[in-house]
């Protein structure tokens, strides 16, 4: 068995480069689905109109957790929390660009009238 294992060269780091890959595997196949799954809840009529819109922030905030997780590698633990602590700055950054510019042009619209 010792030969066959270093004939196949299964070394601890191919073994991890083994888990890592069937991670991202599933990471991949979760993306897709939640996808195809947004998608199909808006074109088959399958959903009632108002459950549309639930569903999809559901399905949304689940790829959300599912990229953070699987590719980005952001999760709660201690070592990762500057991370998670950047990522949520940035969002903060974003919404206050967005609300800002909303804002803008609601007055700049008001104006005009």
């Amino acid at each position: 068995m010792r030969r066959i294992a270093e004939k196949l060269m299964l070394t601890s780091k191919n073994e991890e480069e083994r888990d890592e890959r069937r991670y991202y595997g599933i990471g991949l196949i979760l993306s897709v689905v939640l996808t195809v799954a947004s998608f199909a809840s808006v074109m088959t009529g399958l959903l009632p109109r108002p459950w549309i819109f639930p569903a999809l922030v559901v399905l949304a905030l689940s790829q959300i957790v599912v990229h953070l997780r699987i590719f980005l590698h952001i999760d709660l633990s201690r070592q990762k929390r500057e991370d998670l602590q950047v990522l949520l700055f940035t969002l903060l950054l974003l919404g206050i660009m967005a609300f800002g510019t909303l804002w803008i042009l609601r007055d700049l619209a008001h104006r005009m009238m």
